[in-house]
């Protein structure tokens, strides 16, 4: 992860600010605030501000049940009560805004997520660094055979070296291209003084996905919790997952009640169709139960003998 100067002292300043309120406060959140947080080769997740913790959704769930403070105990109850029935109008009085940089081609998968409020950099006003995410070995693998989307078995030897280099080259030879396109360098030197370099606009076109970019991503709670509960999940790409593990440890932080509710109920649990309930309930009962009187699809047939532990998946 690099930071520029620039970065560096307004990271401090923030962090030196010394600042008094009448609003709620997460103490751990506090203790990392502004502070930026690696993911990947280059890029980093920082939390800039927040509003609320657990107990402006606790008192935003009680403004209907017309009752007053409760112990801890009963808040937890509340909120566990909340997500595992799925009442979202209350996480929605919580909302966090991060700082973010990515790679271009994560960005785009992201932004898929439309309830979010999201200003990027500017590659129209300003020139993008000269930084391109470049995947670990460990991360090179071939295409699946069963998931159109996902990744099969590891690639080592040199076809990984070989497939590195070209990534690496080819970002550095277009970045060259880019700019001599502008005629200026990143650190705004001018590359001939005889010509005009290209707007910032058109030139921008020809970085390669690799490329980093930042943005301010602002978000409720609610819409939070979707995010994670998708991109974090196993199946999600390795690099916006990376991206969301670091936010889950920032909800942790910020409020720990109504993370520990959707591990359990959201990460750590599952939906059953009517179908599958039928399947579980026969088994538990001792019943035989077959893939084919099931009404279940193949995938979610072995879906639902993974969740539970039985050897009965189909090849």
């Amino acid at each position: 992860m690099k930071l520029t100067s620039e970065q560096k002292k307004e990271i401090l300043d923030q962090q030196s600010q010394k600042n008094t309120t009448k609003r709620v406060t997460s103490p751990a959140l506090e203790h990392i605030l502004y502070e930026a947080i690696p993911v990947l080769d280059h890029g980093f997740v920082r939390v800039v501000d927040y509003m609320g913790d657990d107990t402006s959704i606790v008192q935003s769930a009680r403004v209907s049940y017309g009752k007053g403070t409760k112990k801890v105990s009963t808040d937890a109850g509340l909120i566990k009560y909340l997500m595992r029935h799925r009442h979202s109008t209350p996480f929605e009085m919580c909302e966090i805004k991060y700082h973010v940089k990515l790679p271009i081609f994560i960005a785009r998968q992201w932004i898929r997520h439309r309830t979010a409020n999201v200003n990027e950099y500017s590659a129209r006003y300003s020139i993008l660094d000269k930084e391109f995410y470049i995947p670990s070995r460990e991360n090179l693998a071939a295409q699946s055979q069963s998931n159109r989307q996902g990744r099969g078995s590891l690639i080592n030897g040199t076809q990984a070296d070989e497939i590195l280099t070209l990534l690496r080259e080819d970002a550095e030879r277009n970045y060259k291209n880019y700019e001599k396109m502008l005629n200026e360098t990143y650190d705004g030197e001018t590359i001939d003084t005889q010509k005009q370099g290209l707007a910032r606009e058109l030139a921008r076109m020809n970085l390669t996905l690799n490329s980093y970019t930042q943005w301010y991503w602002k978000t409720d709670l609610l819409n939070l919790l979707n995010f994670l509960s998708l991109r974090a999940d196993s199946h999600a790409q390795y690099e916006i997952r990376a991206y969301a593990n670091v936010m889950i440890d920032t909800l942790k932080k910020w409020v720990p009640t109504t993370y520990e509710a959707f591990m359990d109920y959201r990460v750590g649990g599952m939906e059953l169709s009517s179908k599958g309930k039928i399947v579980i309930s026969k088994m538990i009962k001792g019943e035989t139960c077959d893939h084919e009187g099931s009404g279940l699809s193949k995938r979610e047939w072995n879906e639902l003998m993974t969740s539970f532990g039985f050897e009965n998946k189909i090849v």
